[in-house]
């Protein structure tokens, strides 16, 4: 007999009883805490013979496999002489919405359930309870059925005989993925530089189930030298699964190209690429409804074969594969994704499916965390994304307006909506020139919210998805969520303008949180080219004293890049006045050394001014334009442009920070040269200002902690476009006076620091 399969109930109980479709229109569902305490309210009314989460286990040998099944349910009462199983679940429909009938999937959780009673109490009979309670009303409705021990076994053989095949599948990939990654070889014929001590520091932090933050310079092959590692611990039983979370698609396809390089060198392994929904919808609208959408119809009928079909014959699932067989299958290709996801020894996906609070594969998480190595690459930017994740803002328009819309149709909508916004309106009046900060979240908002959500809820439920009001219930709902989170990490403010009123929760420090988010997993690795200073990273990414860390030297020599400085005021107040001297600076660097050159800039409206200038002067000179909110598609076209043996010169222009300044590769002569104009500071709104007086007041030095480290990560990254490989070379010109201030020529990386100092013609 083969070795045995390890399988909880719930999953498994999924996998042989979903059906029917997808369908978006609006669900409420309680959260995990809310649930909890709904069942504890049931469990408490349990007699002194009764017991409650009650640990099962049993095995179960089906066609020479031998299942281990085990769960918890929730109730094992005593009825006079009759053994129950209580499976208790909370729900916010109405009751007179629920029968029997409703929730196969529930039967057959309880149903395993008292299977392993049968045998373990040696019973003919057994009584299962399907309890439901209502989240809102706490009312509650029962049903009960008998099942005879045969009954039970037959039913139990019928589950398995669903589940065989995937598990039988699952052990046989198990099997070769552990010794495909033993004898796994790095595979490249040597290590770059630094790359094997990055790599072994990574295999001990899975080793010892650690977090590490790892600064290794750009082009030293960081995807390789991070997944080469947790792949091998993998196959010597350190963990069973790799979260790769990265911010950009050009970097998701890095990693994806990791997996086809290893399955190069002999390595079985599945790995599974999520990209949003919106961009692989098949349809015109993403509207997830049975009679709209063909994919969504009868999704969870069709979705076991598609699975197995996926799996039995692909190993790296990207977007392309997944469309193939969604369309195959008639699947949706997001939820085929997601799926995927589960069973996937590697998941590959933005940030927020592991960090953010209102997107996330709870699922896997709860079951899987403590096997999961978690890589966060080019996890700089985590700290901003993070503080967007746990922030949360209302308008007041938006409530203003539903109470508009609902006159005459939803008194309740009206009263709740009209609360909120004559709640603002309030607020405005206590705004000092248009702005009001506060250190606190209002309870009594919290509470006219709760009641909008609550009313709401009846609505949607009763009329379907209604945008408006969708919009502002999950608002609402966020909202609450963040109040939930806020601390002294966390700032209010009131924006407010002659017909609107924003309040916003505002996050300056994510690091308690982002540490609570990856609390559970095996291991973490934060890594990045930019981690400078690295004291700040650490600190706003979740630092601990037990945490380890790692700094790579850049194995290129510096003498491959010549570094310069102009000193030319980019300030805003100057930019008038230097703007001439700057475009005959740029149009030197092109004339003395032609080739390709990409030219950042700290925004849009000065990148266009300059743009313009240059174009009229540069005497026809090819120039490419980098526009805000490009497509996927024109961002390749942008890219494409930068070939090797060009006969003319190519600037592209483009801003730091953007899709352009990190990530990507233009290796050899594809790249003759990079200008960064500015030091890359954020805008200076609110919360910046707001921000920087937090950081003052906490005893660090709120400018650099708000603007300097942000900017110089900006150009850091900017100017690591330019050398990718060993072979490359190139200039580096930084223009701005400030980059011979102490603070800011700090934190230029070592390979910078040899730079000349231009003097010619400037400002």
């Amino acid at each position: 007999m083969n070795e045995t399969i390890k399988v909880s109930v719930r999953p498994l109980v999924e996998y042989a009883y979903r059906s029917g479709s997808i369908d978006t229109r609006f669900r409420t569902t309680t959260t995990m805490t809310e649930g909890t305490r709904l069942h504890q309210m049931i469990q408490k009314t349990y007699g002194e013979e009764d017991q409650k989460e009650i640990p099962f286990e049993i095995d179960y040998v089906f066609e020479e496999l031998l299942f281990h099944i085990e769960g918890r349910c929730d109730g094992l009462l005593m009825r006079e002489n009759k053994l129950v199983i209580d499976e208790i679940k909370s729900t916010s429909l109405p009751l007179t919405e629920i029968n029997e009938d409703s929730y196969p999937v529930y039967w057959a959780q309880a149903m395993c359930y008292a299977y392993m009673a049968s045998k373990r109490f040696e019973r003919d009979v057994i009584t299962v309870q399907l309890t439901y309670i209502q989240s809102h009303s706490k009312e509650i409705v029962r049903y009960e059925k008998d099942f005879t021990s045969s009954q039970l076994t037959e039913f139990m053989n019928e589950v398995i005989s669903h589940y065989a095949p995937f598990a039988k599948w699952k052990q046989k990939h198990i099997n070769q993925r552990t010794e495909t990654a033993k004898l796994l070889q790095f595979p490249f014929d040597s290590y770059r530089d630094g790359q094997r001590k990055l790599a072994g520091a990574v295999y001990k932090t899975v080793q010892d189930e650690a977090t590490l933050f790892a600064t290794a310079p750009t082009g030293i092959g960081k995807t390789i030298s991070t997944l080469f590692p947790v792949v091998k611990a993998m196959g010597e039983g350190f963990g069973q699964k790799i979260f790769y979370l990265t911010a950009k698609t050009i970097t998701r396809e890095t990693a994806q190209g990791a997996f086809r390089l290893m399955e190069t060198k002999g390595l079985h392994t599945s790995s599974v690429t999520i990209t949003a929904k919106d961009k692989v919808c098949f349809k015109e609208k993403t509207l997830c409804q049975k009679d709209y959408c063909e994919y969504a119809d009868g999704y969870y009928d069709r979705i076991n074969d598609g699975l197995l079909d996926v799996l039995s014959n692909e190993t790296r699932m990207t977007r392309d594969v997944i469309e193939r067989y969604a369309h195959k299958h008639r699947l949706c290709p997001f939820e085929l994704s997601l799926d995927l996801a589960y069973t996937a020894d590697a998941v590959i996906c933005d940030y927020n499916y592991l960090f953010d609070p209102r997107v996330s594969l709870k699922r896997l998480i709860e079951e899987q965390k403590k096997r999961t190595t978690v890589l966060v690459d080019e996890a700089h930017n985590l700290v901003d994304r993070a503080r967007s994740m746990y922030s949360a803002e209302l308008f007041k328009s938006r409530f203003l307006q539903l109470k508009r819309s609902y006159k005459g149709k939803n008194v309740e909508i009206v009263n709740a909506a009209a609360a909120i916004n004559q709640f603002m309106i309030e607020l405005r009046k206590s705004c000092e020139n248009g702005k009001l900060v506060l250190q606190s979240v209002d309870e009594e908002l919290l509470v006219k919210l709760d009641t909008f959500i609550q009313v709401s809820e009846q609505e949607l439920l009763h009329q379907g998805n209604d945008e408006e009001l969708l919009d502002a219930y999950f608002a609402s709902q966020n909202f609450i969520r963040i109040a939930k989170l806020y601390d002294e990490r966390f700032i209010t403010y009131v924006e407010s303008g002659k017909s609107e009123v924003k309040i916003k929760l505002f996050c300056f420090d994510p690091s308690h949180l982002l540490q609570t988010m990856r609390k559970g997993f095996l291991a973490t690795i934060f890594f990045s080219a930019t981690f400078s200073p690295l004291s700040y990273y650490q600190e706003m990414l979740g630092w601990k004293e037990e945490n380890y860390a790692i700094q790579i030297p850049s194995p290129f020599p510096r003498e491959n890049a010549k570094v310069s400085i102009a000193p030319l005021s980019t300030k805003y107040r100057d930019r008038a006045k230097t703007l001439q001297p700057l475009v005959e600076l740029l149009l030197k660097v092109v004339d003395e050394k032609p080739g390709n050159y990409l030219f950042f800039f700290p925004s849009y409206g000065y990148m266009e001014q300059v743009y313009d200038a240059y174009t009229s002067q540069s005497n026809g000179i090819e120039t490419i334009l980098q526009k805000s909110g490009m497509t996927e598609q024109e961002r390749e076209e942008f890219l494409h442009m930068f070939t090797g043996n060009r006969q003319a010169s190519l600037i592209g222009f483009a801003v730091v920070g953007g899709v352009f300044s990190e990530g990507i590769d233009l290796k050899g002569d594809r790249l003759t040269g990079v200008v960064v104009v500015g030091v890359g500071l954020p805008n200076f709104d609110i919360e910046r200002q707001l921000m920087k007086t937090y950081f003052d007041e906490q005893g660090r030095n709120g400018f650099e902690y708000t603007y300097v480290y942000p900017g110089m990560n900006r150009v850091q990254q900017a100017g690591g476009r330019l050398i990718r490989t060993e072979t490359d070379t190139g200039q580096l010109l930084l223009i701005d006076s400030r980059y011979l201030e102490r603070r800011y020529q700090q934190l230029l990386p070592y390979e910078w620091q040899h730079f000349a100092v231009l003097k010619d013609n400037l400002i």
